[in-house]
């Protein structure tokens, strides 16, 4: 069966719709949980993990690598979720996490922003320029951290199977769209979707053993074989292609590897 990720901005309906689909299909509907366990398995505290998805990282900030470490870890447990599939993942960057697996559905759900206004309005009781702020301001994270780490805007909607505005569609009109295009031949699980999900787990692997060095690179997996690009100083461009290559031998799955290390910081 196919697997479900739901996009959204904040405040646009895309947490209910995600949980309506699942108790549709009787999919499992995960967000949080995988922060979670990937907090549990590599022992790092959920707020560094949500900060890691939240905030872009910059060429100048200290903590850059171990936030791209952290997005690893992240998209690691995400993987080992859908691998059975039968699951709506409604968290932060499925979209991109799983961008080349045919059998997910990639949705997105966009709504008003007036109505969204109101909604930050009643739960949080601030006025309506306080509200527009706020919203401005965490659709503006997100965009940053999509465009930092992977060069794509959220809102670019060829990222998307569907792109759903919550205003004169309701949310139960949503739910019955999404769910009509799961049960479509084109998302439905094959081997070459299974050798897909293998593939991106490798590369989930590959940058958590990388991360460890604090460098700059690039991991691109297709059925156990590894293309590793870095960038290290001129006269360290050996040394940093010995170390990655020592920090992938013991990782199960490699069939092949070819390491490149090309000038730069």
């Amino acid at each position: 069966m196919p697997i479900v990720t739901i996009s959204r901005g904040s405040y646009s309906h895309g947490k209910e719709v995600a949980e309506r689909v699942a108790e549709r299909l009787g999919y499992e509907c995960v967000a949080r949980e995988v922060l979670l366990e990937a907090s549990q398995q590599f022992n790092v505290p959920e707020v560094q993990l949500r900060e890691a998805i939240e905030i872009a990282p910059s060429a100048f900030d200290p903590l850059a690598h171990k936030k791209r470490k952290f997005v690893a870890y992240i998209q690691a447990a995400l993987l080992r979720k859908v691998r059975g599939d039968n699951v709506v993942y409604h968290g932060f960057a499925g979209h991109f996490f799983l961008r080349r697996v045919p059998n997910v559905v990639k949705v997105r759900i966009l709504a008003d922003l007036e109505h969204r206004i109101h909604i930050v309005m009643a739960r949080d009781g601030v006025t309506w320029g306080e509200a527009a702020k706020l919203i401005e301001t965490l659709d503006e994270q997100r965009r940053q951290w999509s465009l930092s780490l992977y060069g794509m805007d959220p809102a670019d909607p060829s990222l998307y199977d569907l792109v759903l505005n919550i205003k004169q569609l309701t949310v139960e009109g949503a739910v019955e769209l999404v769910c009509k295009a799961v049960a479509l031949p084109e998302f439905q699980t094959t081997p070459e979707a299974m050798e897909v999900l293998e593939d991106l787990s490798l590369e989930a692997e590959v940058g958590i053993a990388l991360g460890e060095l604090g460098i700059d690179f690039r991991v691109h997996a297709e059925r156990g074989k590894v293309r590793v690009e870095a960038r290290a100083p001129q006269d360290k461009r050996e040394l940093v292609k010995k170390e990655i290559t020592e920090s992938l031998e013991k990782i199960v799955g490699i069939k092949e590897m070819e390491v490149e290390v090309f000038p730069g910081r």
